[in-house]
């Protein structure tokens, strides 16, 4: 069991790193200096990338052969799409969207 004295450390240790991490950026790159040409880049195209990637690790393991056919994954992606679309908000649209699934998983896809 952790004592008190080694959770102490690993809270302090997990501070420092979140805040050396969040603090980087801003020493790196300081107001007034022009974003390297690369940065601006990667801030266009990696948002989307990784949102690509997402799908494909949260949809890879369907099996349309077996019951139930990914029925609740299309059926949550499906959802995610026109309520973004509709509203044009992530939180609601990948919230929704995870919820829905969630409870399609739960009660009625067991």
């Amino acid at each position: 069991m952790i004592g008190i004295k080694e959770s102490l450390i690993l809270i302090v240790v997990m501070a420092v790193t979140t805040f050396v991490t969040r603090v980087i950026p801003f020493i790196i790159f300081p107001p007034g200096k022009k974003t390297p040409e690369i940065i601006a880049y990667l801030g266009k195209v990696l948002p989307y990338a990784i949102i690509a990637m997402l799908i494909i690790y949260c949809l890879k393991s369907i099996s349309i052969t077996q019951a139930p056919y990914g029925l609740p994954e299309f059926i949550a992606v499906l959802f995610v799409v026109l309520v973004h679309k509709w509203k044009h908000n992530l939180l609601l649209s990948i919230g929704g969207g995870t919820i829905l699934y969630m409870v399609l998983i739960q009660f009625f896809f067991v």
